[in-house]
């Protein structure tokens, strides 16, 4: 999953991504209001991880935007504000969550997975495809009795993919969803991580195919 931060310091910034990277997510990191707002314009977000105190403003003036805006990325706030009235009114905006600092980051990592469940309308953490089965949490793809363990971009790229069957999704939109803006990659890094999802599903009824000139789609029979 791809991630935008928004935390203005530095030492929780830096300790929430370690935590969400080892797990395999992407993150984008903006420091302000403006960087934010910038960042959601030209990206693609599964989830937004917003606090509230920010040097250029408050976090809920970003929030008001984004759902006046029609747009439906989950918001989990990061707020040491615990006042009853002030977590009804971040929800009321539009928050989908909050977590009140300070956290513990398993609370945190729960309670992504959570909105993440509610937002994919599944309250299982397996996705399940034809004969092939991905537990993006266990980071295990199950093709009839064989467990295999992916790699952190194979895993999150067949998830994505797998979300979204017969879906055509071009190389640059999977280079932004697999790679924040600090990475210097090309396009493709994506291709070598096609071509090894392809290996593991040989034997599948799961197929990735390459449409020319338009990207890669997952079909399975």
């Amino acid at each position: 999953m791809k991630f935008l931060l928004v935390e203005d310091n530095l030492d929780l910034a830096n300790a929430i991504s370690s935590r969400m990277q080892l797990d395999g997510h992407v993150i984008d990191h903006a420091e302000t209001l403006g960087d934010a707002t910038a960042f959601s314009e030209v990206g693609e977000y599964d989830l937004i991880l917003l606090d509230i105190m920010l040097p250029d403003g408050d976090g809920r003036t970003f929030l008001e935007h984004h759902r006046a805006g029609k747009m439906d990325t989950p918001v989990i706030v990061l707020t040491a504000r615990s006042q009853v009235s002030d977590r009804i009114s971040m929800l009321d905006l539009g928050a989908d969550d909050y977590v009140t600092k300070p956290f513990d980051h398993a609370e945190l990592k729960a309670r992504c997975r959570a909105v993440l469940r509610r937002k994919s309308g599944n309250a299982q953490t397996v996705v399940r495809l034809g004969d092939v089965a991905l537990d993006p949490v266990a980071g295990n793809l199950k093709i009839h009795d064989q467990v295999i363990s992916l790699r952190n971009r194979e895993l999150r790229l067949l998830e994505l993919l797998m979300n979204a069957p017969g879906q055509i999704f071009p190389k640059t939109k999977l280079v932004d969803r697999l790679f924040s803006y600090d990475d210097d990659v090309s396009e493709n890094a994506v291709e070598v991580y096609i071509g090894r999802l392809r290996k593991h599903l040989e034997n599948t009824n799961v197929k990735i195919k390459t449409l020319r000139g338009l990207g890669y789609r997952l079909d399975h029979d």
